[in-house]
């Protein structure tokens, strides 16, 4: 029974990383449709943010939870006002461009931090099951990500931004017509999904170190994911991150995290090759 209780909490940590890692993306391709190649330089900048200013005597609460969002979140905007609001409907030229972005973030900050790893202890400490213990840290993971799910839910469906931002993104011209800013919304936007990338890479950087080519780790899961998911934001990501998070995290715990990954892999070609347009193109057709 304790061994059941931890491979759950291990599962439900797989789900969440995936889900935290994905949602970012899931906003900018599944809202904006922009394939944004530098998704995971994002997530690695929020890594650093959190790291640098904990390291200058900041909480590793706020440096997580509140400097790496903001942060990213700016930089995201900056990003949307000089590169990508001159390529919307060009897909294969955002794509281009936010490769390009992305190889100047890493030798960027390979040229400031150094091609090392660097990281910040996990708090919290551990917890007893049975016989085993596990981090605590892995509890804050899930919860983070559920509290994320539940905000962007809140925000999308029950409040006037989150309205103006869904209406934009469908028919930009008919929602000018009607007073609203499109180019405002697109920055805003962008820089939400930008916050977010930002938030998940400060959170699991006390797990996974961060370097400046953390990124292509990340940026693969999360197009996996958000492709899977399919259209709905976040029933996709949810259903998603649930299906490959349990595979993966079953698989790794029945032989290696390399095979996992590889299990990861498969699962995700044959749903694709079954389902082209993600889980939520056959199931939760009316989700969000």
């Amino acid at each position: 029974m304790d061994l059941v209780i931890l491979l759950a909490i291990q599962v439900l940590y797989a789900i969440a990383s995936l889900a935290l890692i994905s949602v970012g993306l899931a906003i900018i391709f599944g809202m904006m449709r922009v394939i944004n190649l530098a998704h995971g330089e994002f997530l690695m900048l929020g890594g650093y943010a959190a790291i640098v200013a904990t390291s200058y005597g900041v909480s590793i609460w706020i440096s997580m939870l509140v400097v790496a969002p903001v942060v990213v979140g700016i930089i995201g905007i900056i990003v949307e006002r000089t590169i990508i609001r001159f390529l919307y409907g060009r897909m294969i030229d955002t794509m281009l461009a936010t490769w390009g972005l992305s190889l100047f973030l890493v030798g960027l900050t390979t040229a400031i931090f150094g091609n090392t790893t660097v990281g910040i202890s996990a708090p919290l400490g551990s917890f007893q099951i049975g016989a085993y213990r596990t981090s605590g840290y892995t509890l804050f993971v899930i919860a983070v990500a559920v509290v994320v799910m539940f905000g962007i839910f809140v925000v999308l469906r029950g409040t006037r931004l989150g309205l103006i931002a869904r209406g934009t993104m469908q028919n930009a011209n008919m929602a000018a017509a009607l007073g609203v800013n499109p180019p405002r919304v697109y920055a805003v936007t962008f820089g939400i999904g930008a916050a977010l990338s930002g938030l998940a890479g400060a959170v699991l950087a006390p797990v996974s170190g961060v370097f400046p080519t953390i990124g292509v780790a990340y940026v693969a899961k999360s197009f996996i994911t958000v492709i899977g998911g399919g259209a709905a934001i976040l029933s996709g990501t949810v259903s998603a991150s649930t299906l490959f998070g349990t595979i993966n995290q079953l698989a790794t715990f029945a032989t290696t995290p390399v095979f996992g990954e590889v299990a990861l892999l498969a699962a995700a070609i044959v749903l694709i090759r079954l389902l082209p347009q993600g889980i939520t193109g056959r199931f939760f057709r009316r989700g969000l």
